[in-house]
């Protein structure tokens, strides 16, 4: 290592030390702080906010940076020298563009407009979230503006969670993919009747569904050595670093509310972030390649493997010893059947595979329409209501099962949605891959068998890090660019079969 790159890690571990101990703090914001502590929470989140953004931004940064760019300028384009001052090159030439003041209050206002989500959300009332949604909007406004586009400002934001994305392409993809789910749709409720979900309404202890769920996540992999599970109004993973990842579910008292979805999908986050070399800890590549990709692991763990056939021959019998009185008298494939049952709703955490895009969607759409001044903060929930029932055929909803729903909004900047369907389409393009690769795999997975899958999965996408941009990571692994019909095939196929489609 040259004593460029080995100041440049040092000064660089610094900004990520600052960021990390932020991510500290806004866990314990959503798990154990009481109350009374979100002002000065608030205040500390800005202030580590712009610390590291004032000392990744610095002139002592630039110049370790060109320093060693000169330094690595014939090394090969896949090492870990070369990629870190490629990425580096590429977060400081954004991070640059955005005034340390801006960053501070984007943090300010994400931890202090939680408490405002949750007592809006609490209520139903849209009105005691409004002020906070208008300041979101202004923060993304002002991020996407300081950051430059020569298209839509929101190509300015998806840059900071998809590098290479723009704007119009993932309208593109949206298109494409409401074209095949619209009518796919349309068959599956003409035939409800085929599949029968009614199981899922029988309670279930809660102690019991989290022990479950935590013995699924270590059965896929996860290292509790290196990890914990705690509890959340809204689940979500976060890494400290390669020795401290962590991940929340939430549980209720039914199999339909049951923990082990969202369990599995915070899992899957935590398997990448735990599979990324510690080698490239304490810099900007440990993390995964884009929110996207990152999204892809969590919706290949829950719904690609988690609620496959193979899985539930499984895992029914073991989640039967354990609710042996509840779930008398069914089998693996009834089970099977009634986690797949498609039935549009309007919380999007509970959404079947075919509907979730369109979930996102509505959100994708409202974004766009609020950062071009085409929509007020005041009518969100009438745009809500209209995309609701345009796309799922449903009545208006009560605003805490609407616009309310996800915390998202209460934290600048906008434009991280559209990673969930990224994911989606991502996940099922690695799996086309995985599967000519593992012949194999169902029968691993009705075996309980995870881990060639992950051990696939670790050489191919965990190992990298943020080393390449989603589009390079997909062509060095799948061999072709992002493309939504691995997972249209994916969704006609599997619901075709459940519900004998012609």
């Amino acid at each position: 290592m040259t004593a460029a790159i080995q100041q440049l890690r040092e000064t660089l571990a610094e900004v990520d030390d600052l960021k990390r101990a932020a991510a500290v703090l806004e866990w314990d914001l959503e798990t154990y702080m009481p109350p009374g502590g979100v002002e000065d929470r608030a205040a500390q989140l800005g202030t580590l906010g712009r610390l590291a953004h004032e000392l990744f931004v610095s002139e002592r940064t630039r110049r370790l940076l060109e320093a060693a760019e000169a330094e690595v300028a014939g090394d090969d384009f896949d090492s870990d020298d070369a990629s870190l001052v490629r990425v580096t090159r590429r977060d400081l030439d954004l991070d640059t563009r955005l005034p340390a003041d801006l960053v501070a209050e984007a943090a300010r206002a994400g931890a202090a407009n939680r408490s405002h989500w949750q007592l809006a959300r609490e209520r139903s009332d849209w009105s005691l979230f409004e002020p906070s949604m208008r300041q979101t909007v202004e923060i993304s406004r002002s991020m996407a503006a300081a950051i430059g586009y020569e298209g839509r400002p929101y190509d300015a934001l998806l840059a900071l969670n998809e590098p290479g994305v723009t704007t119009s392409q993932a309208e593109a993809l949206f298109g494409e993919l409401r074209a095949a789910i619209l009518p796919l749709l349309r068959d599956v409720l003409d035939r409800a009747d085929r599949v029968d979900d009614s199981v899922l309404d029988r309670e279930l202890d809660t102690g019991r569904q989290l022990a479950l769920s935590l013995e699924v996540a270590q059965r896929f992999g996860f290292d509790l050595e290196r990890g914990r599970q705690d509890l959340s109004a809204h689940p979500f993973c976060v890494p400290f670093g390669p020795g401290d990842v962590r991940f929340t579910t939430r549980v209720r008292g039914t199999a339909r509310d049951s923990s082990l979805f969202s369990s599995m999908h915070e899992t899957g986050h935590g398997l990448y972030n735990q599979g990324i070399p510690r080698s490239l800890a304490r810099t900007p590549l440990w993390d995964g390649a884009s929110g996207g990709v990152h999204e892809s692991q969590s919706r290949l763990w829950e719904n690609v493997v988690g609620r496959s056939r193979p899985f539930w021959n499984y895992l029914f019998p073991v989640l039967q010893s354990a609710f042996p009185a509840q779930l008398s008298g069914l089998d693996a494939e009834a089970y099977y059947r009634a986690v797949n049952r498609v039935r549009p709703s309007y919380v999007r955490v509970d959404a079947d595979e075919v509907t979730y895009n369109l979930h996102i969607m509505i959100r994708f759409e409202i974004e766009n329409d609020l950062l071009e001044g085409r929509l007020e903060a005041s009518q969100v929930p009438e745009a809500w209501d209209a995309k609701v029932e345009n796309y799922l055929g449903l009545p208006p909803p009560p605003v805490a099962d609407g616009p309310l729903q996800d915390i998202h909004w209460s934290q600048a900047p906008m434009g991280s949605f559209a990673s969930y369907t990224l994911g989606n389409v991502i996940s099922a393009q690695l799996m086309e891959t995985i599967r000519g690769d593992i012949p194999a795999l169902d029968g691993q997975l009705a075996a309980g068998e995870f881990g060639p899958l992950l051990d696939w999965l670790r050489a191919r996408v965990y190992i990298h890090g943020r080393k390449f941009t989603p589009s390079e990571l997909l062509e060095r692994v799948t061999g072709r660019s992002l493309s939504a019909t691995p997972w249209i095939t994916y969704a006609q196929t599997k619901f075709g079969d459940l519900y004998a489609l012609d």
